[in-house]
């Protein structure tokens, strides 16, 4: 064929200028490779993809490979040839090749390309057969097959399907499929997408895009860390990371694709996969060998599953003002549509391992922000102190940046403030030393005031990615187990914020300081108010805490964030009047939503809490592994536990795993948490017993089909939920009414019917347990929020 003859005339005359050197090495053919773009008309390949490939040949050709280029979409070949073209005859020439060079590669790519439609499974059949006419007729190899689909994502599937059922190429030639984001909406989507994919590819034909990991800078993070490993080990932990910056600000707003971006959101599009990744490259493990990617991904893998959980309290969401407008337009929505997509996230993610427990990880992105900027920032702390001339180096900040590019810089580069150390500069002569300084400040220093090594030669990220591609380099793609273990991280979050209204903003510099955040604790809010029009406050809203009467017992009712500030302060001095008396405090915590607030409460805010002398105890369990995240005690161990600092001996889970099974009546579970009680609790009358009330009336896991009539002496029993998980134990009436106080909390709109219900019945019902409620010679305080009280 007259595509292939070409390709062999022109590697014949640039093996004649370079002066016959590399004659004998180059001439040997390494096979033939066909590329396909799947969508090869539309804006990515048309903005980067065709770019990459034609860097990709240019880099490529004359060196052993022979290629065919195939340029695929939904339209016939007479409409799809020529947008084909005009988007190829304007490629930009690679800086690195001659005029005269360059005009001849340009012109065999362009011989070397062809448009094809790619709609049915025939026009796939067809394809796979021209490929093997062509080369059955030249006499070529076949390398291998790489299918570039720049489709939506809900054409995977199919588009898989077809190229497995038609377009593979024989057993001793590769395939490889890259795929571009999204994948998926969510860890569900994730995990449905992932095995319809994998029924048809292999995992190893799959090379998942992310093009934040093409990016130069982003690349050359493990390389910096490995090479100045010696001088970064010392302080690469918390007890020298003050915090960690990692942002992507857009000027730019999301019209003209908010059909994508109102389903997504600046989480999914960006933190969820660019930014987590920057993360990961930062605060993995360093492999032992660059080059080895099974033991990078792997690495990956293990940090992921070391990020601590995250929901609406480590968040912070924001909506550029003229977003809801955009949304009415593009997608034919009516004036009183409102959507809760966030164009403005800011996160603080923190690690739980010993390294870097502590350190706060400030993650944010935005759409209609003041600057187009992306960089991630390692500050550390300041071990110095100044008595004169702070400006002195050794006085300024210490800080490591991975400057992206764009902004007050413009370049890629990464920068080391000079009172840290000098970095090495690799041997490998990609990467160059900066000696001239624009006169512009970086993050609070001068360009003067760091160390700052920068790419000699630019390359785009699609141009390096697509070229990982060819070489089979899977450590610069996403593998299966980290998309899904970084969904699995995310969606929480997500869920969470799907019913959360977005701070709006005007956009721009117009913002002012309306975006910023702070962290108090580990729960991150707004630093200042937003200016909005509300309705006047009524009377209601002019009282924080009420006191009162309810079921003939003490009553204390706020709305819930106050609600929650005085149940922690009357916690804390329950606390110190029962240690000044008898030396602890012997607290029991129920399970459920109710008292999530209350523990985040306790673990940030009362730093002055005696958890020393306090001794934590459950007041029901499910019958799961107390690893798993619907087991209770792992509920108060994320939110509490691991934040306090508390004696491990003064922590008593409810034993329901013993000899590697669940709650069975022979493993006497119930007994050996009633003698451990005994044994430790006087009297076992636990200073404070806090419950809530389920929707059904039930309170701990005691519910109204729960026999009690043989076990009034008993303090701890396995009952039967009539949700799953069915398995359960439990404190009984009889321990919960032995308690000094036993506190109620009730919360939330949804609860409004039962604390009326329960205000209109005296005494006991057996159809509401918390009636059976009544501490002997404690004391019983019912705390319900406005929302349950008022309705």
């Amino acid at each position: 064929m007259l595509w292939i003859r070409w390709e062999l005339l022109l590697m014949a005359s640039i093996f004649w200028q370079r002066g016959h050197t590399d004659n004998h090495e180059a001439t040997k053919s390494l096979g033939h490779v066909t590329v396909v773009v799947v969508g090869g008309t539309g804006d990515l390949a048309r903005k980067y993809l065709w770019q990459g490939f034609f860097q990709l040949y240019a880099d490529q050709v004359g060196k052993g490979h022979t290629f065919s280029f195939y340029g695929g979409g939904l339209s016939p070949t007479e409409k799809g040839t020529p947008l084909l073209f005009g988007i190829l005859k304007e490629l930009a020439c690679p800086p690195e090749l001659s005029v005269e060079r360059c005009d001849l590669v340009k012109d065999q790519f362009l011989h070397l390309s062809k448009y094809h439609q790619l709609k049915t499974t025939e026009d796939y059949e067809k394809l796979s057969q021209q490929i093997k006419q062509q080369l059955g007729q030249e006499g070529m190899v076949e390398a291998g097959r790489l299918f570039y689909l720049s489709v939506p994502a809900f054409a995977y599937a199919d588009i898989a399907e077809k190229i497995n059922n038609t377009c593979r190429p024989p057993s001793d030639a590769w395939l490889r499929v890259v795929l571009e984001k999204p994948f998926g909406h969510d860890l569900y989507s994730a995990q449905a997408l992932d095995k319809k994919l994998s029924g048809q590819l292999k995992e190893e034909e799959m090379y998942r895009i992310d093009h934040y990991l093409g990016k130069q800078v982003v690349s050359k993070i493990l390389p910096f860390r490995k090479e100045n490993k010696k001088l970064l080990d010392p302080i690469w932990n918390k007890h020298h990371i003050e915090r960690i910056e990692i942002v992507l600000k857009e000027t730019l707003d999301a019209k003209g694709r908010i059909q994508f971006y109102d389903q997504y959101g600046v989480i999914r599009d960006v933190l969820q996969n660019h930014l987590t990744e920057v993360m990961t490259l930062m605060l993995m493990n360093l492999p032992a060998n660059l080059s080895n990617s099974k033991e990078i991904l792997q690495n990956k893998l293990n940090f992921l599953a070391s990020l601590q959980h995250v929901d609406n309290s480590n968040a912070v969401v924001g909506q550029y003002q003229a977003y809801n407008e955009e949304v009415q337009e593009e997608l034919n929505k009516t004036k009183d549509y409102f959507s809760l997509t966030p164009t403005f996230a800011g996160v603080v993610v923190h690690v739980d391992n010993a390294q870097y427990e502590g350190i706060p990880i400030f993650m944010t992105s935005g759409k209609a922000l003041d600057e187009r900027v992306s960089y991630a920032r390692v500050l550390f702390k300041s071990d110095v102190f100044c008595v004169q001339d702070p400006n002195n180096v050794q006085c300024k900040s210490k800080q490591i940046i991975f400057y992206l590019g764009h902004g007050t810089l413009q370049y890629p580069a990464i920068l080391l403030s000079k009172n840290l150390f000098k970095p090495k500069l690799a041997s490998s002569g990609d990467w160059k030393e900066v000696t001239e300084y624009k006169d512009v400040n970086m993050l609070g220093l001068p360009l003067s005031d760091y160390y700052i090594q920068s790419p000699v030669t630019p390359r785009e990220a699609y141009c390096e990615l697509i070229s990982h591609v060819f070489f089979g380099r899977k450590d610069s793609f996403i593998s299966a187990e980290g998309l899904l273990a970084s969904w699995e991280f995310w969606t929480p979050l997500l869920e969470g914020l799907s019913r959360v209204f977005p701070r709006v903003y005007p956009g721009g510099v117009a913002n002012g300081n309306l975006l910023n955040f702070q962290l108090q604790g580990h729960q991150v809010a707004f630093s200042h108010e937003a200016v909005v029009n509300v309705i006047k406050p009524g009377a209601e809203d002019n009282f924080q805490v009420m006191q009162g009467k309810y079921r003939s017992s003490e009553m204390v009712s706020a709305w819930a964030q106050e609600l929650v500030e005085r149940l922690a302060s009357d916690l804390l001095l329950a606390a110190e009047e029962a240690i000044h008396e008898e030396g602890q405090f012997h607290l029991a915590l129920s399970g459920g939503s109710s008292p999530v607030a209350l523990l985040r409460a306790l673990a940030l805010n009362l730093y002055t809490f005696p958890w020393r002398n306090t001794h934590i105890w459950q007041v029901d369990e499910r019958c799961v592994p107390h690893t798993e995240s619907g087991s209770n005690f792992r509920s108060i161990h994320d939110l509490l536990l691991q934040h306090i600092r508390i004696p491990y001996f003064n922590i008593h889970p409810m034993p329901v795993h013993l000899t590697q099974r669940l709650c069975v009546e022979e493993d006497s579970g119930p007994t050996l948490y009633e003698k451990e009680i005994k044994k430790h609790v006087n009297g076992s009358s636990f200073h404070y017993i806090l419950i809530g009330v389920g929707q059904d009336g039930h309170t701990a896991s005691l519910f109204q089909d729960t026999k009690l009539e043989n076990d009034e002496e008993r303090l701890v029993i396995l009952t039967e939920s009539p949700i799953k998980p069915h398995q359960r134990m439990s404190l009984t009436f009889t321990a919960i009414n032995r308690a000094r106080r036993v506190g109620v909390l009730i919360m939330g709109k949804s609860k409004h019917e039962l604390v009326s219900q329960l205000s209109r019945i005296k005494g006991e019902s057996s159809k509401y347990p918390i009636t059976k409620v009544q501490p002997k010679s404690g004391t019983l305080i019912w705390y319900i929020d406005y929302d349950a009280l008022l309705g």
